[in-house]
């Protein structure tokens, strides 16, 4: 594995962190609602969950799931239930006022994230097929360790700054006037990709 591997990898994380996806949704509700503390502690969870993903994709887990199709079934099922679970609860607090004394804990703005990023079993089949076109089969484990450890650098580092951007008063502010919009597009978007997850092969 040379440092030409580790950045084409980093590149392509950063680029899948950027697409409009369940993360990426949840980090920035987080970061809206709840303050800067609360999105960089849902990152955090977000980013062990993906870097625990790459972490079974490089101990073979896809095989196990083309071994034993029901317990990949069995994780989607669970993870678009969880998805579409989040896309109820927000669609129903859209109209709802934010009260700082009602907001989540710190713990559960890290558990959200790990939550949200394990629901979605496909995210280990990407991290496998990234894998494998871009590193060398014969790795160390010296050398996975160090794949393992930069996804969830990268992913904290990524998520981190997008917090700092959005925890800024105009951001919370802007949000705060068009909250039912917002959510209802997220509680959207949040059920589409549950249902997706859930119909898809």
């Amino acid at each position: 594995m040379t440092l030409a591997h580790l950045i084409a990898f980093n590149l392509t994380l950063l680029a899948a962190l950027v697409s409009p996806g369940p993360a990426m949704l949840v980090a920035l509700r987080t970061t809206i609602t709840q303050g800067k503390r609360a999105g960089v502690l849902t990152g955090i969870g977000l980013a062990l969950a993906a870097a625990t993903w790459t972490c079974l994709a490089l101990a073979g887990l896809d095989v196990i799931f083309r071994l034993f199709p029901w317990a990949y079934l069995t994780l989607k099922l669970i993870g678009a239930a969880y998805l579409i679970y989040l896309a109820v609860m927000i669609w129903r607090s859209a109209r709802a006022p934010l009260n700082p004394d009602t907001q989540a804990s710190d713990k559960s703005a890290f558990v959200r994230g790990v939550l949200v990023n394990l629901s979605n079993p496909k995210s280990m089949l990407f991290a496998s097929a990234v894998l494998v076109v871009i590193f060398p089969r014969d790795m160390s484990l010296a050398s996975k360790a160090l794949i393992i450890g930069n996804h969830f650098a990268v992913e904290v580092l990524a998520y981190g700054l997008f917090a700092l951007a959005l925890s800024t008063r105009p951001a919370r502010d802007g949000y705060l006037r068009l909250k039912p919009v917002f959510d209802r597009i997220a509680a959207v978007v949040l059920g589409a990709l549950g249902l997706r997850l859930l119909f898809s092969k």
